[in-house]
């Protein structure tokens, strides 16, 4: 008798450690960098200025500013990559783009948020850090490092 409920025990017991193994690789989930393939070549960009965002764009920008985001847009010849870091708390923030390519699949954009410097003099207003990146036009989707 004894014999049986042991075994029911280690039954359950291994059904409840396959259940939260099984659970816990679930919920943490599995982060890929998957950039669409392997790096074809380096695109030419340009950082373009808030003036010559073409309208529809900017007011997408200006209505998702306070939030991160990441968005594109396109015309007949370019293709515009957005990356929006959200509100921040002073000025002094700048963006560096560290990398642009096309992969079979995708356009692959890298980009940092850099704080203001330690001894940096900023204003004490919300700002909301946005980089606007210009490329030749491609029907690939961005994918964001």
């Amino acid at each position: 008798m004894k014999v049986r409920i042991l075994k029911g025990k280690i039954h359950l017991i291994s059904f409840l450690l396959i259940l939260f193994v099984g659970s816990s690789v679930f919920l943490t989930g599995c982060k890929s960098d998957d950039t669409g393939g392997k790096k074809i070549k380096d695109l030419e960009f340009t950082i373009v200025e808030d003036a010559d965002v073409p309208e529809p764009l900017m007011k997408i920008i200006n209505e998702k500013k306070k939030e991160p985001f990441k968005l594109s847009y396109s015309d007949t010849d370019n293709l515009y990559i957005v990356v929006g870091y959200g509100e921040q708390p002073t000025g002094g923030y700048s963006i560096k783009v560290n990398e642009v390519y096309l992969t079979d699949n995708a356009v692959v954009v890298d980009t940092d948020l850099i704080g203001p410097g330690e001894n940096e003099q900023v204003t004490n207003a919300l700002t909301y850090p946005y980089v606007v990146i210009k490329t030749e036009f491609t029907d690939k989707t961005p994918k964001y490092k």
